[in-house]
Parts: C-alpha cells; structure tokens; sequence
C-alpha cells in the first residue's frame, strides 16, 4: 500500500487528489494539507520507522507562509537522515521554465509535473513509490 501525501494550499487540488484515489487499490493511505512544515516535523519526530513515514509527496510551489520552496529546503536537509526513501514530486500549476530549473537542483525532487495529475500517472507514481 502507497502512502501519499500531497502538500498544497488549493482545496481544489485536495478535493481532485482524493476523487482519484478514492477505491484505489494501489494507494489507500493519504494524507492531505495545506501546511507542508506540519509534514517536515512529522518527519522529524518519525525518522526512524519508516512503516510512519510517506512513499510519495506531491508538492505544490506557491503556498503562502510555508513555500514549497522552503519545504524543499528543510527536505533536502532532512532526507539523509530517514530511514525511508520517499519519492517527492513537483506538482504546479507554474509553467515558467524558472521553476522547473530551480527544482531540478535539488537531489530529492523525483520529477516536475504540471498540474493536473492524470489518473494513470497517479497510480504509476504510486506503484514505483512502493518499489
């Protein structure tokens, strides 16, 4: 089972996310919020069990207070130190070019995709998380 969870400040977005996995076999554990720091001290506190920990993160750019900018900041530092390899994914509306290059320099980004998220594409994302 793929755990997801997707840090974004749309409730648009959350309501998408949990249309598709609604019945899906290959993710039937997420977690949803507008607040990705709640996501990095979760992940602090947690570490080391790795059964707690998310196979994948979609990950919005602009959100207000908390960026996906500064998630990534924190991420990075962070991710050495998980007993778990999560899979974290770019999810944005954004088209500029700027930020596909920005988000290609950090190691723990897996991809950039543009919103929306197709159906087929979640479930292969969340079928190589668990890989």
């Amino acid at each position: 089972m793929c755990k997801v969870v997707l840090i974004d400040d749309n409730p648009i977005d959350h309501y998408i996310m949990r249309t598709m996995l609604y019945n899906n076999e290959v993710c039937k554990q997420a977690t949803y919020t507008f607040d990705g720091s709640m996501i990095i001290e979760f992940m602090e506190q947690h570490k080391t069990e790795s059964k707690r920990l998310p196979d994948v993160i979609f990950l919005d750019l602009t959100m207000p207070d908390f960026s996906g900018w500064d998630f990534l900041e924190k991420f990075e530092k962070l991710k050495g130190s998980l007993q778990k390899h999560i899979n974290l994914y770019v999810m944005t509306s954004s088209i500029r070019d700027s930020d596909r290059e920005r988000s290609a320099r950090y190691n723990c980004v897996s991809s950039f995709i543009s919103k929306p998220l197709s159906k087929q594409m979640l479930n292969s994302i969340c079928t190589q998380g668990l890989s």
